[in-house]
């Protein structure tokens, strides 16, 4: 039996990590983490119990005081669309922090160091066996600097915002593609630029440029690097 890994990948917004790592770990039988969901988590419990979302001492310890489980998702859960089932201090919350409410207070507690130091954390522990996937800016530097397998997943500004165009286009969200490519562009200097858990490949992550490849091909080549990880793990 092949040994399981731990395996990161990061990229710019439009390269289909999150698309690919959920593939990826389908592919692999592994375990997608949605380290999103986590976050979300967090802020429902902070919602709950009317912690004001500008106390970020308080914020903080109530990270250190949760205790969060991402799970794979039932068939059910996944044709919903849920990327994980995620389970709170005990309590099943998958459909709940899928609100709007939840989203905003969400990306509030992304931007606190000390909630962030918490979740990483936990992020490493669900890792520690291995048999997992994950997808950010900061997993293979960050998250999981020890991951056995890195991937950075690039693609060209032009085709990452055709692809975020596109995405618009499905919602009924009429954007030009120069709008969405100003985005994409501008996101790309954000990302990189910022203080707390910029954008940067790691050393030893393996570049795939998927500008002319397609979801499935990018995920076929990622497990056929893991397949060749997973032996050499034995």
């Amino acid at each position: 039996m092949s040994a399981k890994l731990t395996i990161a990948i990061d990229g710019p917004a439009g390269s289909g990590k999150s698309t690919v790592a959920r593939r990826v770990a389908a592919m692999l039988g592994y375990v997608y983490l949605d380290s999103g969901a986590m976050y979300r988590a967090v802020a429902l419990k902070a919602l709950e119990r009317k912690i004001p979302l500008g106390n970020d001492t308080r914020l903080a310890q109530l990270a250190r005081e949760t205790h969060i489980e991402l799970k794979a998702p039932t068939a059910e859960q996944e044709a919903a669309g849920f990327k994980n089932r995620v389970v709170l201090d005990g309590r099943e919350v998958t459909a709940e922090i899928r609100t709007g409410e939840v989203a905003q207070a969400a990306s509030r507690l992304a931007t606190i160091a000390g909630v962030r130091e918490v979740l990483v954390a936990e992020q490493q522990k669900c890792g520690a066996g291995g048999g997992v996937v994950m997808e950010g800016r900061d997993i293979g530097t960050v998250v999981f600097p020890r991951a056995e397998l890195k991937i950075f997943l690039e693609a060209s500004a032009e085709i990452r915002a055709q692809r975020r165009w596109m995405e618009h286009q499905e919602k009924g969200e009429t954007f030009s593609i120069e709008q969405v490519l100003e985005e994409v562009r501008d996101r790309d200097r954000r990302d990189r630029e910022r203080k707390v858990s910029p954008l940067v490949r790691a050393a030893d992550a393996v570049l795939v440029d998927n500008t002319a490849m397609g979801i499935e091909e990018t995920a076929r080549l990622i497990v056929m690097l893991a397949r060749e990880k997973e032996v050499t793990k034995q």
